[in-house]
């Protein structure tokens, strides 16, 4: 209960800091193109676990948010930009990440990535492997003795599995299973592989009171256990969890 009174009192006063900067309107950028992390629905707006937790962030923040959709392979460069004020886009934190951008503390902890494919004896030490540019299981890839063979979409990695381009593809595993599970044809396939250090909000480096009251507002949820059962009914039972 002290930890849930003091994250409501850090939240009110980085949310007061972040109005006085002029953030009472927030742009939360995303690919719209990564269930079910983010997707666009039926009706063409933005959809998904990140869009609902999006949602209840900037509630708690008392900010108004508007959601606006980046491609994947330019979502950093089109922040620092300012084309909006934050990426939450199933972003993993890593390190190079963090050499341009802000992190705020992760809102999903991190989880395994895994490869599918066609065969269960699919060569997955020098065939070529399958994976979105710009991303953490790309950059592992590349340092393998695979042949990486990158899009631009995720939707496009799985493709060039099925239609024989490629032997693999490498991705998260929360991405990856539902796509397993409803195809017969595709299978998870060798060891999953723990990358990065989960995911977070992306900002810029010069947006310190932004990132503060996002962070307030993310440890609020983890605190009342709002985040985990948010997590588990977007990704499952076996989801890891705070």
């Amino acid at each position: 209960m002290k930890n849930i009174i003091l994250s409501s009192v850090i939240l009110a006063m980085s949310a007061g800091v972040a109005l006085a900067d002029g953030h009472s309107v927030v742009r939360m950028g995303t690919e719209g193109a990564y269930p079910p992390y983010n997707f666009i629905n039926d009706d063409g707006e933005v959809d998904g676990f990140e869009r609902v937790l999006g949602d209840e962030l900037c509630a708690r923040a008392e900010l108004t948010c508007e959601w606006v959709t980046n491609e994947w392979d330019s979502i950093i460069p089109n922040l620092t930009s300012g084309n909006y004020d934050t990426i939450i886009a199933g972003m993993s934190i890593t390190d190079e990440r963090d050499e341009v951008i802000d992190f705020t503390q992760n809102y999903i902890p991190p989880a395994s990535s895994l490869f599918i494919a066609l065969s269960d004896d699919a060569d997955l030490e020098s065939g070529v492997i399958a994976a979105q540019t710009n991303t953490i299981q790309a950059g592992y890839i590349a340092e393998t003795g695979a042949v990486l063979l990158e899009f631009a979409t995720p939707d496009e990695t799985v493709a060039a599995v099925r239609n024989g381009e490629a032997d693999a593809v490498f991705a998260d595993g929360d991405f990856l299973l539902p796509i397993a599970n409803e195809d017969a044809d595709l299978r998870v396939v060798g060891d999953p592989v723990q990358l990065g250090g989960g995911v977070g909000m992306g900002l810029r480096e010069t947006d310190t009171d932004l990132r503060d009251t996002f962070n307030a507002a993310i440890q609020s949820m983890k605190d009342d256990g709002t985040l985990n059962t948010l997590i588990v009914e977007w990704f499952g039972e076996d989801a890891e969890t705070f």
